[in-house]
């Protein structure tokens, strides 16, 4: 007897929708729509996975289209909403390319806010938000999260210490601070301290002196280490997470 097609089929086009989604009829026009219409040539009938950030996955069908905007039929949800790691990305903006490199990356690897940090030697003080959040969403509808990292507003990195031990600002929260000048065995450090955590990433001229002082007073600051090479920023940050995953996230 013939296998039955797994349905919906993994060629199926993955959407964030910015609204809670329930069955029922829903209308798409802009970007998501000129996707569907356009680059994935939707007819009525085509199934389309959808994902809102609250609620789950839900499966959809297509069921009319227009020449810019299409209805689709909600049905069945597919999974809830994950549970995320309770880890932060803290990170000085890089340049545009590596930015959106990052902050796809974080969101693959599982990170569940990513915070920009602006210091003193950040090239780019003003990182454009959209631009990251855009990345963001198009990682989790590849990567198949539905939930996505919280975006926070850019902070500078005195704000950041001087608040982390506020009530509702992260003072259980472990900081892990990757310092190029050396510290712990990033692995084993985060293993023998499970619970919430941010991983601490600075720009590509690194930390100054009087800012790494500043972090290290801390007392919830960990100085770790990330191997014997010097890593660019964002390899640091992709290589810290992926550590931490494994240590204590949702990797084991």
């Amino acid at each position: 007897m013939a296998a039955t097609p797994a349905w919906p089929p993994r060629s199926t086009p993955r959407l964030f929708v910015d609204r809670p989604l329930a069955p029922g009829p829903l209308a798409l026009d802009g970007p998501p729509a000129h996707y569907l219409l356009q680059v994935m040539r939707a007819k009525p009938g085509d199934p389309v996975r959808l994902f809102d950030d609250r609620t789950g996955e839900w499966l959809a069908t297509v069921a009319e289209t227009a020449k810019r905007a299409l209805t689709l039929d909600v049905g069945a949800q597919l999974a809830p909403r994950e549970a995320v790691p309770d880890l932060w990305l803290c990170a000085a903006p890089l340049k545009k390319g590596r930015s959106d490199w990052l902050a796809e990356k974080a969101c693959e690897l599982g990170v569940g806010r990513l915070v920009p940090v602006v210091t003193r030697r950040t090239v780019v003080d003003q990182p454009n938000t959209d631009r990251l959040r855009a990345h963001l969403i198009e990682a989790a509808e590849q990567c198949g999260r539905t939930a996505l990292p919280q975006l926070a507003a850019p902070v500078k990195l005195t704000a950041l210490l001087r608040d982390w031990a506020v009530a509702g600002n992260g003072s259980d929260r472990a900081l892990f601070f990757a310092d190029e000048q050396g510290g712990a065995p990033a692995f084993e450090t985060m293993r023998a301290r499970p619970g919430p955590a941010a991983v601490l990433i600075g720009p590509e001229g690194g930390f100054d002196d009087a800012e790494r002082a500043a972090i290290r007073a801390l007392p919830q600051a960990v100085g770790v280490s990330l191997g014997p090479r010097i890593l660019r920023a964002d390899t640091a940050a992709a290589a810290a997470v992926s550590m931490w995953m494994a240590a204590v996230g949702d990797w084991r």
